[in-house]
């Protein structure tokens, strides 16, 4: 088997660089150059000064890494309240959502009784309909119940706005799980409790890891709903707290953009954390799907 596959390797090596080789790997050193320009410009913006950002080119390198936008952008922008409300709506609404979402879809593959087949239905009508055209009610509802402008408020509705995609992200991947290995956990005494988090749950890190990934996207760039369930300064999220540098008479742009870098920060070391997980889930789920 060894041989077969060095001798597929040494065939491969071999195979003369034709000219639609070339033309990929142009477009696609293109695309990545379009793609990497926005972000380095952003970077770019974030050490110039006000006088180097309308006098010189968007592409022109700063004269020295001016640090005071990302001091400036901690004071304006309260980031020290900010950043962690949105660590902390992030962390517990991905947090409540795996644990639901995981345990939700592992009742659903498992048990094929109408009920299970119409919740399931159920979570894909949740997905076609866009939660922008649920602001009212949601807000109403919010408001009614006492949950607008309070922390636990706006968690419960980014849970309530992500369940219907995490249910249906993980529903797909739980059939790449094997029946076997739950019928036998029962066999040897396990509970439904102990055969979920000790025999599923550790095979579905693939499907765990893209759910937080994607998830944590969302809720931590999110500006429609943080901006329509909180008003109090103190409880505004990060993404809202950086709009408020950009109004009609004027703009701080040098330090809006230090901004956004910080905010980016936490987001790419979790994806670069989770990176191998999300790779691996996002094929399985592209077999198996």
């Amino acid at each position: 088997m060894a041989g077969l596959r060095k001798k597929e390797k040494d065939e491969t090596a071999k195979q003369p660089y034709t000219k639609t080789t070339a033309i990929v790997q142009v477009i696609m050193t293109l695309c990545a150059i379009i793609y990497l320009a926005p972000i380095f410009i952003i970077l770019n913006y974030s050490f110039k000064t006000k006088k180097e950002l309308y006098l010189e080119s968007p592409l022109s390198l700063p004269k020295s890494l001016n640090l005071e936008n990302y001091i400036k952008a901690f004071d304006k922008l309260n980031m020290k309240a900010t950043f962690i409300n949105t660590f902390v709506y992030t962390g517990i609404s991905v947090l409540i959502l795996a644990v639901l979402c995981g345990t939700t879809a592992w009742a659903i593959a498992r048990c094929h009784r109408k009920f299970f087949k119409f919740a399931y239905v159920y979570f894909i009508v949740g997905i076609l309909i866009p939660y922008q055209a649920l602001f009212l009610p949601i807000y109403t509802i919010g408001y009614k119940m006492h949950l607008t402008n309070t922390r636990y408020g706006i968690i419960l509705m980014y849970v309530a706005t992500g369940l219907s995609f995490g249910v249906f992200l993980m529903t797909s991947f739980m059939s790449t799980v094997p029946l076997e290995l739950e019928e036998s956990a029962r066999i040897d005494g396990c509970s439904v409790f102990q055969t979920y988090f000790k025999i599923v749950l550790p095979l579905l890190k693939p499907a765990m890891a893209t759910l937080v990934i994607m998830q944590s996207f969302q809720i931590w760039n999110d500006y429609l709903l943080a901006s329509l369930y909180v008003s109090k300064k103190q409880l505004k999220t990060l993404t809202v707290a950086i709009q408020s540098l950009f109004s009609a008479q004027s703009s701080d742009y040098t330090t809006a953009m230090a901004a956004i870098v910080i905010s980016v920060l936490p987001i790419a070391v979790l994806f670069m954390s989770l990176q191998k997980y999300f790779i691996k889930g996002m094929t399985v789920g592209a077999v198996k799907g």
